[in-house]
């Protein structure tokens, strides 16, 4: 179970890094006048982040408990 746990981690973190990357060169491009992709980006990378905060959590629980 750690180790599906891990690797899910390890995706939920790259998604984070893919999400901030993108996000920066959209809002470096100027093309987003609005703001609103940058927003939708903002919002993804937000999703992602706890997402793996969650899985941490998660990890920390299987850690700490007997019989791991």
């Amino acid at each position: 179970m750690r180790i599906v746990l891990l690797i899910f981690l390890l995706l939920a973190m790259a998604a984070v890094l893919y999400v901030l990357v993108r996000g920066v060169i959209g809002m470096a491009s100027g093309k987003d006048v609005t703001g609103e992709q940058s927003q939708k980006w903002m919002q993804r990378r937000v999703l992602f982040q706890g997402l793996a905060v969650l899985i941490v959590l998660a990890l920390l629980a299987l850690a700490g408990s007997p019989g791991h």
